[in-house]
């Protein structure tokens, strides 16, 4: 695998590591009430969704081997350019639920023991774009890797 494949996915494991650490032992109504940890937890989102798409960019090959890179990178566009509508709840099942699968299939490519504090929920994945919210046409998200 070549170097600046393995920076994007260490990005990714890093902003993966500090979701779990935020989120830790916080609930969904924690996280609807603290801004901050909004914050926090969107930013670490937006990381791993930026590295995928410069990932995807470069190495094709190693992009295809995490599940729903597609939708990690939609995730990141609707998290920077449609903020409004975002629904923190469907934030919040994204970490509990796809996060452990995503840590998982990264380290597996970086040769490395996974150690996930949360288990994949069964069926776990990405949101689909049209998952969103209100707004009213996200297909213009669904592939795109800015």
């Amino acid at each position: 695998m070549r170097l600046e494949s393995k920076k994007y996915l260490d990005d990714i494991r890093q902003a993966a590591r500090l979701l779990t650490e935020f989120i830790g032992d916080k609930t969904l109504a924690d996280y609807l009430s603290d801004a901050m940890l909004r914050a926090a937890v969107e930013r670490q989102f937006e990381i791993i969704g930026e590295a995928m798409s410069r990932l995807a960019q470069k190495d094709e090959a190693v992009v295809a081997e995490i599940s729903g890179f597609r939708r990690i990178i939609a995730f990141r566009n609707v998290l920077i350019h449609q903020y409004t509508d975002v629904d923190g709840r469907l934030v919040w099942d994204v970490a509990e639920k796809s996060l452990p699968t995503l840590v998982r299939e990264v380290e597996d490519l970086l040769g490395t023991e996974s150690q996930p504090e949360r288990k994949p929920a069964s069926g776990a994945q990405w949101p689909a774009a049209d998952h969103w919210g209100p707004a009213e046409d996200w297909s213009e998200w669904s592939d795109e890797t800015e």
